[in-house]
């Protein structure tokens, strides 16, 4: 076997690894055809409760969280799992896997009323369903009630 050494100025190589910084950079950095922003809107990332683990349930106290006002959302993170729980109404809420159904990222950002995965940009309404792939399925829905400022999450 031959070893030949090719001669390169300080120059070339300079411009060489400057070019190939730059082609790393642009991949690496978000913009507005990201996944995690479609359309140009960027998603924000969800304020994070912990839940605790009951038995059979997970609880989440509302006070002093996104949770307090109707429209407000949050990522729930318990021994349990991971949730996504959004205030419908004074009194209703709906909960939510938040294991993205595309790849099992957690998905932990919004855009208005809609959740958001950061890993492959999936969509899912407040429900689960899903409102732009490129995941299929919807997120799994968890019945839960609320009294006295605490929502509980059968699990």
């Amino acid at each position: 076997m031959s070893e030949t050494n090719a001669s390169i100025s300080r120059r070339q190589f300079c411009q060489l690894a400057s070019g190939a910084t730059v082609a790393f950079v642009a991949g690496c950095s978000g913009s507005s055809s990201s996944p995690s922003s479609p359309g140009g809107s960027a998603a924000v990332l969800l304020g994070v409760v912990s839940g605790q683990f009951a038995g059979s349930s997970v609880q989440v106290q509302t006070a002093g969280t996104a949770l307090t006002d109707v429209g407000g959302a949050a990522l729930v993170q318990s021994v349990a799992g991971v949730f996504l729980l959004a205030r419908t109404s004074a009194s209703g809420f709906t909960a939510v896997e938040a294991v993205c159904t595309h790849e099992g990222c957690t998905v932990n950002g919004e855009d208005g009323s809609i959740y958001v995965c950061p890993c492959h940009g999936s969509r899912y309404d407040r429900s689960g369903h899903v409102v732009g792939g490129p995941a299929t399925a919807s997120l799994r829905q968890y019945p839960n009630t609320f009294a006295n400022g605490v929502v509980t999450i059968a699990v």
